[in-house]
């Protein structure tokens, strides 16, 4: 298990560096001070594994770890952090786990089980490619890639709520749109829940659900539609059978493909 640092303060990554090197399978690779260097480092070196703080100069770990997916790059992410309040950022990155200084020496062994299980459901990085990063993924797919749902498992929907994060089945909910920076998620009882997720992500992780993109800025639960009523100039309007009745577009370039997936086709 290759395992990269990135910790600003000398005697937090020591201890970090002390309590990992007593693992026979842990192999310590170069450590960063900062976000960027950490970029960098995980370019070249390719690690399984980065421990993540915080609080650094520059971007800070919850930016690195946003950039890092962004970039479509394979390490799992652990965040490192005296602060709890971290941990919601860990769920929305889906991070491996989020582990509060000083460091437990129990606790930093579970995380490394944690690790050692995700690795062995998941290829490594290819030996053959050393030093070279593999064709960049959208952040949403290089979560999916890394990280597959396991076989048979229909995933839940995580949505911050103040301090809390609901969990919602997403057969409950009817539709999604996109407003402005926000996405709101619509559910069939009527509530309405703010979600940090992009409509795209929300569609690669509804996977194994019925949901259709009618419009470029909604996502519709295909098992919640009524009827599709005209509108003009070909396009039509998806009315569906939540608790508002509602109304949304279905533009003229993904009616076809509804009326043929509604059909079996």
């Amino acid at each position: 298990m290759k395992v990269m640092i990135a910790e600003d303060e000398r005697l937090a990554r020591d201890e970090l560096m002390y309590l990992l090197s007593q693992e026979d399978d842990v192999e310590i690779l170069a450590c960063a001070d900062n976000g960027t260097e950490l970029l960098e480092l995980v370019r070249l070196q390719r690690p399984h594994v980065v421990f993540l703080d915080i609080h650094m100069p520059g971007l800070n770990g919850v930016e690195t770890a946003e950039r890092l997916q962004r970039q479509g790059s394979a390490p799992y992410i652990v965040f490192a952090t005296a602060y709890e309040q971290f941990a919601l950022d860990a769920f929305r990155l889906e991070a491996v786990d989020y582990v509060l200084k000083p460091y437990e020496e129990e606790r930093l062994r579970k995380t490394l089980q944690r690790i050692r299980a995700r690795l062995s459901e998941t290829p490594a990085w290819p030996a053959s490619a050393a030093g070279a990063l593999p064709p960049p993924l959208p952040a949403e797919a290089a979560q999916l890639h890394a990280k597959p749902p396991a076989a048979g498992v229909k995933p839940k929907l995580l949505i911050e709520d103040g301090s809390r994060m609901l969990v919602i089945d997403p057969a409950a909910i009817a539709y999604a749109v996109k407003e402005e920076k926000r996405t709101l998620i619509h559910m069939a009882d009527g509530q309405v829940h703010t979600a940090r997720q992009t409509l795209q992500e929300l569609e690669l992780r509804f996977g194994p659900y019925a949901f259709f993109r009618s419009h470029r800025s909604h996502l519709v639960n295909v098992d919640c539609i009524e009827e599709i009523e005209p509108w003009f100039n070909g396009a039509y309007n998806l009315i569906l059978k939540d608790a508002r009745h509602s109304r949304i577009p279905l533009s003229r370039g993904a009616a076809k493909e509804l009326m043929h997936r509604l059909q079996g086709m």
